[in-house]
């Protein structure tokens, strides 16, 4: 006779409920990854209107695909949905007040000769170190935020060598230029895995 097995093995695992996850405790421990900092723009009535995000990620190379999120409400969000275009402005290491400004609800106190267009005629900060010229590829709901999907239509940074602005630890820092050298390594084939 055939070896038989039983599929009833038992009750089966119980998997404990998560442990709640305090918000200061998320925020103390997340803060230890370093983020950029950059300014969404886009235009509202005709005007440049921007937000500073700490989320921007690359997503894809083929097609080349950045991401960013936002929280939900976000009136500049709004306008990044009707408008379907906008520039990410990567900010260099002397913009603290930038990231601030647009961090805030005082954003109408940039100038107009802050500005320039991108080739497609989206709003775009002059100083900024890179900018990503961006068609709004996806919006999908991330908790109380919102995730951005662009599809790039165009990029280009600036001829300078400023390092770029960090958001570490609940504060704006500078890469430390005397620890900054050159180290032979291997490429970083992680998404080859």
């Amino acid at each position: 006779m055939p070896n038989q097995t039983s599929s009833h093995a038992g009750p089966a695992p119980t998997t404990p409920p998560p442990t709640a996850v305090e918000p200061r405790d998320f925020r103390r421990v997340l803060g230890r990854v370093p983020t950029s900092v950059a300014i969404v723009s886009t235009s509202a009535a005709g005007a440049p209107v921007g937000m500073t995000v700490g989320s921007l990620t690359s997503v894809s190379l083929d097609p080349p695909l950045i991401a960013f999120f936002v929280k939900c409400g976000s009136q500049t969000m709004q306008a990044i949905q009707d408008a379907g275009v906008f520039c990410v402005n990567v900010l260099g290491q002397d913009q603290g007040e930038l990231c601030h400004l647009f961090a805030s609800s005082q954003r109408t106190e940039v100038g107009a000769d802050a500005w320039d267009r991108c080739c497609a005629g989206v709003p775009r900060l002059r100083k900024a170190l890179a900018w990503l010229e961006c068609t709004v590829d996806a919006v999908f709901e991330a908790g109380d935020h919102l995730g951005v999907m662009g599809l790039v239509q165009h990029l280009t940074d600036a001829p300078v060598t400023h390092n770029p602005l960090i958001f570490y630890r609940g504060a704006l820092c500078r890469l430390n230029a005397a620890s900054a050298r050159r180290v032979e390594t291997h490429p970083l084939q992680w998404w080859d895995l």
